[in-house]
Parts: C-alpha cells; structure tokens; sequence
C-alpha cells in the first residue's frame, strides 16, 4: 500500500478531494461594511488548488463583530458577496466551507453599536483591539442570559443556511482562539452555574447545540469544527484542557461531521509550560473520524504528520497566504514566497492578491 501524502486523494464528508494541502482560515479584514467584493473573490479564486479552502471567520450576528473589516453572513448583500466568492472559487474547479464565528467577549462596544460584549460568563478577555476609536483594552462582557443563548445558536443555523444560498460547499464553527463557543467550552472563561456551566458536559453543551443547529441545515458530513485545546490567546485557560477536549472530540464522534480541525498550539501558547503540545497524536484516539492538523507545518512535517497517521489533511495558513499556487510548489519541491507580515491586515491587493505565482516569480 502507498504511503499517505499531501497529494493523496481524501474523501471528507460528502466530497472527494484530490489533495489534503487544505488553505486554513485567515483573517485578512479586506470585507467593505461588513460585505465580500471582487478583490476577495480574486484572492479565494487564485488559492483554488487547495483540495479545501476554508474563508476567513465571518459573522453570524453583527453582535458577532470583533475586528473592523470583517465579513458576515446575516445580510442580503453579504451573502451576494460571498456568492461572487463561490462562484470565482468553482470556476477554478475549488472546494470552499464559510467559516461562522461569533468573537463573544472578544470585541468592544465600538465595534458593537455601543452594545456591551457578550460571553458566558462576566470576565473580561485579556489584551487590545482596534477599533474606529483607535486601540483600546477589551471591556468586561454581559453574562448571557439563558433565552439569549439560544437566539445565538439559531443565528449560526441562520448562518448555515445563508451559506448555502451563497453557494459554499460546506461550513466550518469556529470553536477555537478564545471566541464565544471556547469561551462557553473552557472553565476560565465560563463560571456559569446553569447547565450550561459547571461540569464539562454542561460546558460543552452550546457547542454540541451548535453543530446540532448547523448540521440540519446543511447535513452533518458538510461540517466542520475548528478546536484549540493549547491556545492562551486573550487569557483563555482551562483547569484540565485533555479531559474537556477529550470529552468534546468523543462527543462529536457519532455526528459524523465532515472534520475536526485541530490547532497545534503556536509561539505564543508555548510560553506557558502547561499547555498541551502537540495536540494532534494527542486527541487522535478520542476521535474517530476524519482530523485536519494545523501549525506551522512545512511541506515535510506535513506528510510526516499523514504517513503517521496522526492526521488525515493537513491546513497551512501563512504559507499559503504567501503562495497562492501552494500545491504546485510543494509538487515541484518549488522556492516558496516569504509572507509579509506588514500586510497581513488592512485593505487593497498588496500583500493580498499580489504575491506571484511559481510562472511569474520565474520570469
């Protein structure tokens, strides 16, 4: 039997892809009042090689907001600017899934209308935004109340089915970095003492709620979930991430979603001793179904990861920002594009749709 690579085809869900090189989901902020336009179509469309694409994390709500110039999904004309995205991406013969997101306490009433934040529980995330007001320290949030949780959770089924009339192949929840659904997930930011706090079944529960909502909009193996059990982004912390992340993954198992998305834990993550690395090998048996591995991988780590076993696609977020033809490179063994972290957010095509691809940086 072949060994498993990058260039191996991979059935996930209800599609088969024709290579695992998945373009992970990165924030870019180049949406105009909150709506896709035509240079976010050329760069979704320039990456379609990727045997899946996944967009950046997009709005359910404009409550969800937590960076000027992102995109949502609740809106007409939104979702007649994704459809340009689609339509760009199929054209070049692409797989792509609509991120749905909600930042929760990670936002500010700036970005809110003057609305104060919302979160599980009423403890304020750690760090700064911008914002139209400049930079500011994130404010303390507003505890949900219970009826207002599952508001939140039928606008992420609103969120699916809007994406599907924009015409993506599938969605994924952004359940990672310190947003609402990790917020409810990890006991640092959740004290809640209904049964959506306390123990890790209740925690878990807007999550399993969720994907639930989501998936009978669109079919279970049409989904995806992205999950951070090693991410300390915005003083996210948790009493016992192996346990809370175990019980999720095996919670998620009968579903039959068409993928977990794991973050291995970053730079950042790793100043603290106590987080949990790597994740991948780590939360393999807890899950039996199919895993996408992101962080920081090369192309050699990447088919290591697949020929282990440990994952079944592998995600690259900057190298595939900076290279928009990611898999012929990788195929050739080609010189990669380095990315420019000056650019990396803000507005126009440089650093955006600019970066050339292998024909052009030859010439």
């Amino acid at each position: 039997m072949d060994t498993i690579n990058l260039f191996s085809p991979v059935q996930l869900g209800a599609y088969s892809l024709p290579n695992r090189v998945v373009m992970a989901p990165m924030t870019r902020l180049r949406a105009i009042d909150s709506i896709p336009n035509a240079l976010m179509a050329e760069y979704y469309s320039q990456r379609a090689s990727a045997g899946l694409i996944i967009t950046e994390c997009t709005m359910v709500s404009p409550m969800s907001n937590g960076y000027m110039n992102c995109p949502g999904i609740y809106l007409p004309e939104q979702i007649e600017g994704w459809r340009q995205v689609v339509d760009a991406v199929h054209q070049r013969g692409g797989k792509i899934f609509l991120q749905l997101w909600h930042s929760g306490r990670v936002s500010h009433s700036s970005l809110l209308g003057g609305k104060q934040p919302v979160a599980p529980s009423a403890i304020a995330a750690v760090g700064e935004l911008h914002t139209p007001a400049g930079k500011v320290v994130m404010e303390t949030p507003r505890a949900l109340e219970k009826d207002e949780i599952s508001e939140i959770v039928e606008q992420f089924r609103s969120g699916a089915e809007n994406a599907k009339a924009a015409g993506f192949d599938g969605v994924e929840l952004h359940g990672a970095f310190g947003y609402l659904i990790d917020q409810f997930l990890q006991d640092g930011s959740n004290q809640r003492t209904d049964e959506y706090g306390g123990s890790v079944e209740n925690r878990a529960r807007f999550l399993l709620e969720i994907v639930e909502a989501v998936s009978s909009a669109w079919g279970a193996d049409r989904v995806g979930i992205k999950l951070s059990p090693s991410n300390t982004f915005y003083g996210m912390v948790d009493s016992n991430s192996k346990v809370t992340f175990a019980y999720v993954l095996e919670a998620l198992t009968p579903i039959g979603l068409a993928y977990v998305h794991l973050m291995e834990p970053n730079e950042i993550d790793l100043k603290n001793q106590n987080v949990l690395n790597p994740v991948t090998p780590l939360f393999r048996p807890s899950y039996q179904g199919t895993l996408i591995s992101n962080g920081n991988y090369t192309h050699e780590t990447a088919n290591s990861a697949l020929a282990n076993g440990d994952a079944d696609l592998v995600s690259f977020g900057k190298l595939f920002l900076a290279n928009p033809d990611l898999p012929k490179r990788f195929k050739l063994n080609a010189l990669l594009n380095e990315p420019d972290f000056r650019t990396f957010y803000g507005s126009g095509e440089k650093g955006y749709t600019d970066y050339p691809f292998l024909e052009q940086a030859a010439s």
